[in-house]
């Protein structure tokens, strides 16, 4: 495990603001390990499955957990630890990594990049959306949270995925290590406790040479979506929900991200 709460400091005061739409995602080690063995994983901020690690800061985490189907166990690092996670898995089955972010802003000092972003995530209307509230062009501010959630198998990897209660988030409905996947993976989104219908479901398909695709789909009118997968590929889904900001903060948007990283074996 490398420790170096210095480097850390410096990456993560260049990179505390990410570019537009980078996807944040927790990348383990390996995404099938032995019970007992070390395990290991970074916190990604980047695009198409390159990102850069961001270091353990208690301060920038609402909730970093441990969870076996319903059975929840916080996870507490060393301040400044990359990679922010590092512990040894002593329960064998299905390990699902969850990490939600403190809310961050971003200013936009013109409006092209903020469109920019809005459509590449699905959000076509955003400016008719942004002149009926009477908000300006340039000079705003957006706010935005992130929701990861990681698929690990330990030992047999048997289990099952379920929802945390995290205001948006992916939540399997196969298990990639144990059930059949020739049809592919069944996921379900959620927001704020209800299935997000009709979202834009990034996919990034890494092949084991490192090669990276991405297509898109979406969820259906239960928040449901289907995942073609391929042996020997590792996932990263991302979802994002993108709604006016009414809070203390002085933004005018908000952003929700949600994320799940699995490998198939």
């Amino acid at each position: 495990m490398i420790r170096r709460p210095l480097l850390a400091l410096v990456l993560a005061c260049v990179f505390a603001r990410p570019g537009l739409a980078h996807e944040f995602w927790i990348e383990p080690s390996e995404f099938q390990v032995e019970t007992g063995a070390e395990l290991t994983a970074q916190l990604r901020v980047g695009e198409k499955l390159k990102g850069t690690p961001q270091a353990y800061f208690p301060n920038r985490i609402t909730r970093f957990e441990q969870r076996y189907g319903d059975v929840a166990l916080p996870y507490e690092g060393r301040l400044g630890d990359i990679p922010a996670l590092a512990m040894q898995p002593d329960r064998d089955g299905l390990l699902v990594l969850l990490h939600q972010t403190a809310p961050s802003t971003l200013d936009y000092k013109a409006w092209e990049k903020f469109q920019a972003f809005a459509d590449h995530k699905d959000f076509p209307d955003i400016r008719e959306r942004h002149l009926t509230r009477g908000l300006p062009l340039d000079g705003f501010t957006e706010i935005y949270t992130r929701f990861a959630k990681s698929l690990i198998a330990i030992g047999s990897g048997a289990g099952t995925d379920t929802a945390s209660g995290m205001e948006t988030e992916f939540v399997a409905l196969t298990n990639p290590y144990t059930d059949p996947i020739t049809d592919g993976i069944a996921v379900q989104l959620f927001y704020q406790g209800q299935p997000h219908p009709n979202a834009q479901v990034e996919i990034f398909d890494r092949a084991p040479d490192g090669g990276v695709t991405v297509t898109l789909t979406h969820t259906d009118a239960q928040g449901r979506a289907l995942i073609p997968v391929k042996s020997g590929h590792d996932y990263l889904l991302d979802a994002v929900r993108l709604r006016p900001y009414d809070g203390p903060e002085e933004a005018v948007w908000e952003s929700l991200w949600a994320s799940l990283t699995f490998a198939v074996p």
